[in-house]
């Protein structure tokens, strides 16, 4: 759900995956956890869906800066519904990138080179999908 706009696409996008895991099973070496292994399998069958629906927006070179606010705070009280449901209202560039980058823990270099676009381009999307978070939990408020 983290890296589609609907339910629908989501289970589509779960699917696909699945369908790769076993025609690759056999590929799998028993080196690292099968766990990992599926889910870059998964990871990298939703970013296939997400190529085919989208471009992510063109470079913007911004001064990259990462800072401790009180929305961070606020993001660890949330549940993970919430969470699911706000990255689910970025639009699709911050999303992905937000995703890989602070979920499943890619470099923005390996952002950049998965998507076809430069670093400075994940680290813009990156920001501005935290700028985006803070704006939301600030206005929604979630019911806090």
């Amino acid at each position: 759900m983290r890296y589609c706009k609907s339910k629908e696409q989501a289970e589509d996008v779960l699917q696909d995956g699945f369908v790769k895991v076993f025609i690759k099973l056999a590929e799998f070496k028993h080196e690292g956890s099968f766990e990992g292994w599926i889910r870059k399998i998964m990871v990298n069958t939703a970013l296939d869906s997400l190529r085919k629906e989208m471009k992510i927006s063109a470079d913007v070179e911004i001064e990259f800066a990462v800072d401790k606010s009180e929305s961070e705070t606020v993001l660890a009280e949330l549940s993970a519904a919430e969470i699911v449901q706000l990255i689910s209202m970025m639009p699709d560039g911050y999303r992905v990138v937000f995703n890989l980058f602070a979920i499943e823990g890619y470099s923005h270099q390996e952002i950049a080179d998965s998507l076809g676009i430069t670093e400075s381009t994940s680290k813009s999307q990156y920001s501005r999908a935290r700028a985006y978070l803070r704006k939301k939990m600030e206005k929604e408020e979630f019911g806090r």
